[in-house]
């Protein structure tokens, strides 16, 4: 029996398993940093498997590691699994935690002869704030040679674009006052944010296809017969790499800024969590995946392909500038159900979405078998 047959037979033993406990995260989704009851559960599956497990890891209290395979290359699988607020899994982060365990599970009994070191890390808040890039600068993935991990998508793509991106959040200040009897003596910080929201809507007409921004207002007032004194207010700054991202941004901000002048305003702006990097998808591993896929049965995009801007963003991105890696999307069949939709997170504990959770651990199995038995490993990035 060759390896990627063992591997296969390995993931069988845990299938089921690990189809409950993407259904129990579907079930029970935690945010960013507060995933304490989904890793120690994780972790509690693993030691059960008889992994050995660090938690916390890297100064993160939601973060784990566990490595099989005592010396050569380091393979690192990212396991991520907190949720979005309110519609939970919908962005499939159950299956993709539950996907890294699979490939885990699948190499335990091969790490050693060959020759490699398998790592699964726990990777927690990639929505909005960041825990890969806590991670790199916390020495997470300073020995690896590769890092990898699948993410569910409405359509199969094996190199998407992933854009660079920038969260903010900004305050206006102003002056209460009543509504009615004394409006002049008021300024309206509401005022501001509806003319930054109008000024960010007209730089569109000039935006490139890759340029996205994105805003909500997260405090407007406190009635409606006082002059709004405070607004805060969520910005998402996306380019397609860092540069344009840095250079989109004093665009963006000189709109909070002219409505600030405007209406007499004063106003801040705040980062949020970390600003992540475009995604640089290594050649090799890709081609290795994607042959992979294709025995599976999944025929995959490549990114190049697809219509410009039709992209999110990750912290793999950040990953990807220090150590060679791969990020594929694999399909659930679920168009027009898309991420960050409730009809998509229903999606993830399907038939189509514990098929995703199989392909997903057994392609990344797989790719990683052929790099040590092939002797084929990418180059790290300068």
């Amino acid at each position: 029996m060759n390896r990627k047959d063992q591997a296969t037979e390995a993931f069988n033993l845990v299938e089921a398993d690990l189809q409950a406990l993407s259904l129990w995260m579907y079930e029970n989704p935690e945010v960013g940093y507060e995933e304490f009851e989904t890793s120690d559960r994780i972790v509690a599956y693993l030691r059960s498997r008889g992994f050995t497990v660090t938690k916390p890891a890297y100064g993160l209290e939601t973060a784990f590691v566990t490595t099989v395979g005592s010396s050569g290359r380091e393979v690192i699988i990212c396991a991520e699994y907190d949720a979005l607020p309110v519609v939970g899994h919908a962005c499939g982060h159950n299956l993709i935690a539950t996907s890294a365990l699979g490939a885990g599970i699948a190499l335990q009994g091969l790490a050693e002869e060959l020759g490699i070191r398998v790592t699964i890390l726990g990777t927690p808040a990639e929505e909005g704030s960041g825990g890969k890039v806590d991670l790199l600068n916390a020495g997470a993935f300073a020995d690896a040679s590769a890092a990898m991990m699948v993410h569910p998508a409405p359509v199969d793509v094996v190199d998407p674009a992933v854009l660079a991106v920038r969260h903010v959040t900004v305050d206006f200040h102003g002056k209460d006052s009543h509504a009615a009897a004394a409006p002049q003596l008021g300024i309206n910080a509401l005022d501001a944010f509806v003319q930054a929201y109008v000024n960010v809507s007209t730089l569109r007409q000039a935006l490139y296809p890759t340029d996205k921004i994105h805003g909500i207002i997260t405090h407007g007032g406190d009635a409606p017969n006082i002059v709004p004194s405070f607004t805060r207010s969520s910005w998402y700054i996306r380019a397609a790499d860092k540069d344009r991202m840095d250079e989109l941004s004093g665009r963006v901000e000189a709109c909070f800024e002219a409505a600030a002048l405007a209406t007499g305003c004063t106003w801040d702006i705040t980062e949020v969590g970390h600003r992540f990097d475009n995604l640089i998808a290594d050649p090799t591993m890709v081609g290795l995946f994607d042959a992979n896929a294709a025995i599976l049965g999944r025929t995959m995009a490549r990114g190049a392909d697809l219509p410009p801007g039709e992209a999110g963003s990750t912290d793999m991105g950040n990953v990807s500038h220090v150590v060679p890696t791969i990020h594929p999307e694999l399909s659930l069949d679920c168009y027009p159900a898309v991420n960050h939709q409730p009809e998509f997170a229903a999606h993830t504990v399907s038939p189509d979405g514990h098929r995703a959770l199989r392909d997903g651990a057994l392609a990344m199995a797989w790719t990683i078998i052929d790099m040590a038995e092939q002797n084929q490993w990418p180059i790290a990035q300068s």
